[in-house]
C-alpha cells in the first residue's frame, strides 16, 4: 500500500518531531504547517516529514484539504489524518492499515472521550443518522479512489465530518479503530469556551443538506 500520513500542524513545535519520527514507520509524512510562529515546520523537516507552508494561519479544515490534495496529487491509494498534538498514539496507524486490508474505504477513530458538550452531540446524531460514531475524531484513513470521485470534498468547511457522512450516505465499506486519547501538549487549537461548540453545531446541521452522496458511490 502507498500510505500518506497528513497531520495539519499550528504551533505543535512541543510534539511534531516525535509525531513525524513515529509515523514514519508506516508511511510517507505530509505536514502542513498552518502559518506557525514556531519551529513546528523546521521541526518536521527535520524528522523526515514533506512539509508544506500555509504563509498565514488559515485554520485546521484548509490546513486539513492542502493535505489531502497533495495526496492525491503525489498519487497515493491511501491517507491517514492525524492530530500534530501528540493526543493520537501513532501505534494505532497499523489498525487502520489492517482495516484497508479488508477492503475499508473509510476507517473511522472513535476517541473513549470527548471534551465539549457539542462533540456529545454530534456523536449520538452521527450514530443515529449515519451510523458514524465519532464524527470529530481527527484520525480518519481515506481510500483516495472515493475521495477522487468526491471531487469537490469540502463544501461547508467541515471536511473531516463531510467526508464521512457523504461516504456513508453513499454505502462505501467504513469500519471503526478505537482511540484512547492522550493529554494534548500546549493549547487546543480550537480554544475554549462558546465559538468552538458553535462551530462544531453548524458543520452538525449542514451535514443533513450540504453532504451529498459521491457520484458512483457503491
Amino acid at each position: 500500500m502507498k500510505i500518506a500520513l497528513v497531520i495539519p500542524a499550528y504551533n505543535e513545535e512541543q510534539s511534531i518531531k516525535k509525531i513525524v519520527s513515529n509515523a514514519l514507520k508506516y508511511g510517507d509524512v505530509i505536514v502542513v504547517n498552518d502559518g506557525s510562529a514556531d519551529t513546528t515546520s523546521t521541526l518536521a523537516n527535520e524528522a523526515g516529514a514533506f512539509v508544506v507552508d500555509h504563509i498565514e494561519n488559515l485554520g485546521y479544515d484548509q490546513a486539513l484539504k492542502t493535505g489531502m490534495h497533495v495526496a492525491l496529487e503525489l498519487k497515493y491509494e491511501f491517507a491517514i489524518t492525524l492530530d500534530a498534538d501528540g493526543q493520537h498514539d501513532t501505534e494505532i496507524i497499523k489498525e487502520f492499515i489492517l482495516e484497508f486490508g479488508n477492503h475499508s474505504d473509510l476507517v473511522l477513530g472513535y476517541r473513549d472521550k470527548t471534551q465539549r458538550f457539542a462533540e456529545c452531540l454530534f456523536a449520538i446524531i452521527g450514530n443515529l443518522f449515519w451510523g458514524i460514531k465519532d464524527p470529530l475524531c481527527g484520525m480518519k484513513g481515506y481510500n483516495l479512489g472515493m475521495l477522487r470521485l468526491a471531487r469537490n470534498f469540502d463544501t461547508y468547511g467541515s471536511i473531516g465530518t463531510e467526508l464521512a457522512i457523504r461516504a456513508a450516505k453513499s454505502g462505501y465499506k467504513i469500519s471503526f479503530v478505537p482511540i484512547k486519547t492522550a493529554v494534548r501538549l500546549g493549547k487546543s487549537r480550537f480554544g475554549g469556551g462558546l465559538r468552538p461548540n458553535l462551530r462544531i453545531l453548524r458543520a452538525m446541521f449542514l451535514a443533513f443538506w450540504k453532504a451529498p452522496k459521491i457520484k458512483n458511490g457503491k
